[in-house]
């Protein structure tokens, strides 16, 4: 297990070689979600925060995400991930916070996704909006950078659970793209040292919406 100042700055060297891939945005609702690392409050450990979303809410009700949403008129991609990772997760994160960002991620929903690495300074306690979000979980880089993933397609295109996912073992299940994506982006490029490219993996169909 890595100190987290060493992770830190492993992770901010990894994504400054990865010159990320932008996305053709036209027609496209703009959109950024916050890949936070921060210490675990249990054990210390570097982890990365990912939640379930309220079940209330009117798209992808219950599903697994980053904390993030639509940019406002005027934002840059930055501030609407440090206003989403507030409004959310009751976290308040800096620009000089930020690490760097991973490719644009484009969803069969219309979204073009950019996802943001920041890390959160120990002693933060992340607290879910009710509203927007059920549950909060701290993923061990540990856990993600060994996470087994599955980039299997049925040959049924109907197959509702049809895409990319990788198994978390602290949700204890299979999460899909494109949070899957985003997740194995990170893993593979800001914790391996890999320059992995995932703007092809599939969603599933109950990630359309």
């Amino acid at each position: 297990m890595q100190d987290f100042s060493q992770l830190k700055q492993q992770v901010h060297q990894n994504i400054g070689r990865l010159n990320e891939l932008p996305s053709e945005t036209e027609g496209l609702i703009r959109a950024a979600v916050s890949i936070v690392i921060i210490p675990a409050p249990t054990n210390n450990q570097a982890a990365i925060l990912l939640t379930r979303r309220s079940r209330s809410l009117r798209r992808h009700a219950g599903q697994y995400a980053l904390p993030g949403g639509r940019l406002d008129e005027g934002e840059s991609i930055t501030q609407a991930a440090l206003r989403e990772c507030e409004e959310e997760i009751g976290l308040t994160l800096h620009d000089n916070q930020v690490i760097g960002v991973l490719d644009d991620f484009v969803t069969r929903s219309g979204f073009c996704i950019t996802p943001v690495v920041v890390c959160a300074d120990a002693g933060l306690t992340p607290v879910p909006n009710p509203g927007e979000v059920e549950q909060i979980f701290f993923i061990p880089v540990d856990e993600l950078a060994g996470a087994e993933v599955d980039t299997s397609e049925s040959k049924n295109d109907g197959s509702l659970r049809d895409g990319f996912s990788i198994m978390l073992p602290t949700i204890g299940h299979k999460i899909f793209a494109p949070t899957a994506a985003m997740l194995y982006q990170f893993r593979e490029v800001a914790l391996l040292g890999r320059v992995t490219r995932v703007k092809e993996l599939r969603q599933p169909r109950f990630a359309w919406r």
